[in-house]
């Protein structure tokens, strides 16, 4: 087996992992692996923009308070006030970098409101494509310090005695090496393609949660799915996001028969939590349309979003884009304190894989790229202080993988069905069992790449299903027909650990 040499190693190429590498590698030989190409990510197709507080008229507690309420109370309060406090340090730090924030004629920072914010503060590049800008940003900046290596994909970490040294990664040939490292970084995204219909990339299958969970790394919150109420509903297969800023414009949510369909369910309207809204677009019986016909200049203010209506065979000119939800979210994952640390000495976790707590049982919107600068600085600076030393010439074990495993579209259609938008015991139980089966039987040497990922997606949708059972409450993004109501004494995390090979329901 091949082996490379590292001082950090990044593992994905979303904002908060391209932000850690660039800010280490002035200091340390960082080397970035990913699955796919460079910077293709969730972060990439960001179309809202980043929430901070960059006006008089608005302050940090009030941008706290709103993501708390969205995060039903769910929130670690004082990671949640590093996040919305360092927001306006980031934004400058953006834009020294050179990220290009939409401006108005007389030069000032553009700013849109979206879904319960109470305020506007949400600063947008190319009307739509803030994610783009500030990805093709970083990417310019890693190329010339980092060592890259795409089409890379992490099977396991590299353990030896509770401590990560590493990861074992497959190249695009199916060739394995061992790239050795004194800190690694995950920074993998979430799992939104568990689902048949989602934002996410195509490449967000869960891996990160997955390799940590094998390695024993404490898990947390899992249950906590977000589905964004605007995914256009075409084809499963072609559906895209159109995102929350349209809302925050002016435009409102109606039924086949034209009825305002958010009126009566909340006070905020369109602009409520995800969770709330998402729920009421999905227990209604008629189709549901975003009515855009309000916002003037729709082309121009959402470029990407009327360029995908086209490509769809949308005309703007009806003024209505049918909607429906889709995965887009993990609130929960990888547990890690205000440095990205996460319970495995040497392993740290960044952006969606982690659950820092700032999200609470539901994310505010535009608070993820927030994260990933707040969170990839604060890494940053601590392993820069580190004094750990390197460790070289581990033995890889290889990956065991189930000899019989269900297909990706059978997992995504199961989870779709008993582990969605609104969930019920028997139907969690239902899907614990269809994909715990697997994950017990007899065991092979893993061979190839798409082996891994679909054991990877199943484990990590029986850890999903699981935490989702055992939380008897509803809460954010977890909703519980058979318990629709918060409980005091779930305001808490429901942790999960791996023990041993053999030992599958940990809690």
């Amino acid at each position: 087996m091949t082996q490379l040499t590292t001082e950090v190693l990044v593992i994905g190429s979303g904002i908060a992992g391209l932000m850690a590498a660039d800010l280490l590698s002035a200091k340390k030989n960082v080397t970035i692996i990913t699955k796919s190409a460079l910077g293709q990510s969730n972060s990439r197709l960001a179309q809202g923009g980043i929430a901070a507080v960059t006006t008089k008229d608005d302050s940090w507690t009030n941008h706290f308070f709103d993501t708390i309420r969205a995060g039903a109370f769910h929130n670690d309060e004082e990671l949640t006030e590093l996040l919305v406090r360092s927001g306006p340090e980031q934004i400058r730090q953006l834009i020294n970098f050179g990220v290009q924030f939409d401006k108005g004629s007389d030069g000032t920072y553009l700013r849109c409101k979206e879904g319960a914010h109470n305020t506007s503060r949400i600063l947008h590049s190319g009307g739509d494509a803030t994610g783009k800008e500030i990805i093709e940003t970083l990417i310019n900046r890693v190329k010339m310090k980092c060592t890259i290596l795409e089409h890379h994909f992490a099977v396991d970490l590299l353990m030896d005695e509770g401590v990560c040294n590493g990861a074992v990664v497959l190249n695009g040939d199916n060739e394995a090496l061992s790239i050795t490292a004194i800190h690694t970084i995950l920074a993998t995204g979430g799992a939104g393609q568990l689902y048949p219909v989602t934002s996410n990339d195509p490449s967000i299958t869960g891996d990160g949660i997955a390799i940590a969970y094998r390695a024993g790394a404490i898990l947390s919150d899992l249950e906590f799915i977000q589905f964004h109420p605007t995914m256009f509903a075409g084809d499963r297969n072609q559906s895209f996001l159109i995102s929350e800023a349209v809302r925050g414009e002016g435009a409102i949510l109606v039924t086949a028969k034209g009825d305002r369909l958010m009126k009566g369910k909340h006070e905020q309207m369109e602009l409520a939590p995800r969770d709330v809204v998402s729920r009421a677009i999905y227990q209604e019986k008629s189709d549901v349309y975003l009515d855009i016909s309000m916002i003037n200049q729709f082309d121009q203010r959402f470029p990407t979003i009327a360029s995908l209506c086209y490509e769809h065979g949308l005309s703007l000119s009806d003024g209505k884009l049918p909607v429906k939800p889709g995965a887009h979210f993990l609130m929960g994952g990888v547990m890690t304190d205000r440095h990205g640390r996460t319970s495995i000495d040497g392993l740290l976790a960044l952006g969606e894989v982690a659950n820092t707590g700032v999200h609470g049982a539901n994310r505010l919107a535009s608070n993820s790229l927030l994260e990933g600068v707040v969170f990839a600085n604060a890494a940053a600076r601590w392993i820069q202080n580190d004094t750990r030393k390197q460790v070289c010439n581990l033995i890889a074990q290889s990956l065991q993988v189930p000899e019989d495993m269900p297909e990706v579209n059978y997992i995504k259609e199961l989870m779709n069905r008993k582990v969605g938008i609104i969930r019920n015991g028997a139907g969690l139980n239902t899907a614990i069992q269809k994909l715990e089966a697997p994950l017990i039987q007899a065991r092979k040497n893993a061979s190839n790449s798409e082996e891994i990922l679909r054991y990877n997606m199943l484990q990590v949708s029986w850890l999903i299903a699981t935490s989702a059972y055992l939380r008897i409450e509803s809460r954010g993004g977890h909703f519980r027909k058979d318990y629709p109501n918060l409980k005091q004494e779930f305001k808490k995390k429901r942790i999960i650990r791996r023990v041993s090979q053999d030992d599958w329901v940990q809690t």
